[in-house]
């Protein structure tokens, strides 16, 4: 059977092209388009592909946030990000969100198609440089004299959501506190962690 692949992209354009790319190749199927989140989590579903294409710069509901909730609807679907970001906290939020897989937009035709074979065959598929900057976030030396332990309870909860891809304003609705709270309970966690961005804060909870 031909594996088949959803795609979520607002750029018509691009969201053409990718679906003509994946009919023509043997072995592939798409089997359907979506311009946006909200749109993706209300169809995907009872479609249940193999693989989604997954862009995060989406109109409303960002892609990782679509992951996120998209995920536990379809525990058996990989989902790839297909996008222009290479920053390292946008790989490790949506890889944290439930992500498989993450790739740039300028990957060639042949290497998307191979990714997502590799993706349907167990495989986390990313360029060379994306791996790279995964690998290197969880290089960085921990300080010893900073452990997680140091962290309070409620520190330690919100440092989980983060870890789970929550945004700021729904750790704050989950917690029951202030947007500003849950600021200055990510600024001390930073302070005690000595890290500067979230990404570091979540890799030094998960190698905890």
């Amino acid at each position: 059977m031909p594996v088949s692949v959803s795609i979520v992209e607002d750029n018509d354009q691009l969201r053409a092209t990718l679906a003509r790319v994946i009919n023509r190749a043997e072995g592939f199927r798409c089997a359907s388009q979506h311009a946006s989140a909200e749109e993706a989590l209300k169809e995907l579903p009872q479609i249940a592909p193999d693989v989604v294409l997954m862009d995060i710069n989406l109109p409303g509901m960002n892609g990782v946030e679509c992951v996120r909730q998209l995920k536990p609807l379809l525990p058996k679907t990989q989902i790839v990000m297909l996008t222009v970001y290479e920053d390292t906290e946008n790989i490790f939020n949506a890889l944290a969100a439930g992500a498989t897989g993450y790739l740039l937009k300028r990957t060639s035709k042949d290497e998307l198609l191979a990714a997502i074979r590799e993706v349907q065959a167990g495989g986390s598929p990313m360029t060379a440089h994306i791996a790279r900057k995964v690998v290197q976030s969880f290089q960085r030396p921990a300080p010893a004299a900073q452990p997680t332990e140091n962290l309070s309870e409620r520190e330690r909860e919100v440092l989980e959501l983060l870890s789970q891809g929550f945004l700021y304003k729904e750790i704050a609705d989950k917690l029951g506190v202030g947007y500003e709270t849950v600021h200055t309970y990510i600024r001390r966690i930073y302070e005690k962690l000595q890290v500067r961005t979230r990404t570091e804060a979540v890799a030094r909870f998960l190698k905890k």
